[in-house]
């Protein structure tokens, strides 16, 4: 059963405090072998000649972080629209009953394929993923792509390449990763307060405000049962993944989407600031020009978190390339 999530108008100290226009529902769904949280804006049933978008968030992050992008949404978009967005697992609340130390991207692809099955049946859906969930889009549309209409891939660049050779290292890493998750030696930090997460948040993106920032932190963190508030993320996301990225791979998934793709990228060069010259930008176009049917846009005065730091422009971006392709090109 839907039910509407509230938050109180203002916290306790009267800090601004953004204030949503579109309200959201939020439910339970039961998805192999946890329940997932998913957050829903619109028609509970898309009209017949709209596909369902669907949104899929990033690392370290919880579907909350596209309100912004839903409040930008014109009237006359999400007319008859059904949106749809869930916490991956792991992250939000979609957590597992019991303690897990890994999380295979794979599970990404099996979860998100259960839920479509679950929400929308057969029909064909509009797919936006930030970041990680940009990368699950691309794979999951090359595996399954007559389910995906359109997809729009909001800076998901994947990684850098790997070689054979960087296997014995890279399970050697995981093997100490998982020791030290099991001794405790990965923990997230936790916060004294709500307004300590909103900081935490500014001071990861300089472009978030004050209002927005305070938002976000009641729903990317929560208390403990000792007052200090946790980033609603299990700490097991950090451990390295044991498989390398391995790169004909992942092309050969690019070559199999049929769907038209729109890639969105920041003006701010995120590449270059965590991959230096491991990986560029240069080598993403490169790669999405193995892709069939894909164009490309920039959203100017935006870091990664480009949804947040320009929502209006990303919002815009989405509603042109979903709701004006020509009849003809539809599934």
């Amino acid at each position: 059963m839907l039910q509407a999530s509230h938050l109180p108008a203002t916290p306790a100290d009267s800090a601004p405090f953004y204030t949503p226009a579109r309200p959201w529902r939020s439910r339970m769904v039961p998805v192999r072998t946890l329940d997932y949280h998913v957050r829903e804006w619109g028609a509970e049933e898309a009209g017949p000649a709209l596909a369902p978008l669907v949104l899929l968030h990033g690392w370290m992050d919880v579907a909350a972080s596209y309100q912004f992008v839903v409040d930008a949404f014109s009237d006359a978009f999400l007319s008859g629209r059904r949106i749809i967005a869930p916490d991956w697992r792991g992250f939000g609340l979609s957590r597992p009953a019991t303690p897990c130390d890994r999380y295979d991207f794979v599970d990404y692809l099996a979860d998100l394929d259960h839920l479509l099955d679950t929400l929308v049946g057969s029909t064909p859906v509009d797919l936006v993923g930030h970041s990680m969930g940009g990368n699950v889009a691309m794979m999951y549309a090359g595996a399954r792509p007559e389910r995906i209409r359109r997809l729009v891939n909001l800076e998901g660049f994947g990684l850098p390449a790997t070689q054979p050779q960087q296997a014995p290292a890279r399970y050697a890493q995981w093997m100490d990763e998982t020791r030290q998750l099991r001794q405790g030696q990965m923990e997230l930090k936790t916060y004294d307060s709500v307004q300590a997460v909103a900081q935490r948040l500014m001071k990861t993106n300089r472009r978030l405000p004050q209002d927005k920032a305070l938002w976000l932190a009641h729903h990317w963190a929560a208390p403990n049962a000792q007052g200090r508030w946790e980033i609603l993320g299990d700490a097991a996301h950090k451990i390295t993944s044991a498989q390398l990225y391995r790169l004909d791979e992942m092309l050969a998934l690019y070559r199999a989407i049929t769907a038209p793709v729109l890639s969105i990228e920041a003006s701010d060069d995120s590449l270059a600031q965590w991959w230096k010259e491991r990986y560029t930008l240069e080598q993403y176009h490169e790669r999405i020009r193995q892709v069939p049917d894909c164009t490309s846009a920039v959203v100017q005065d935006a870091g990664h978190m480009l949804h947040h730091d320009q929502p209006v422009q990303v919002a815009g971006l989405i509603a042109s390339f979903v709701g004006t392709l020509p009849q003809a090109q539809d599934n």
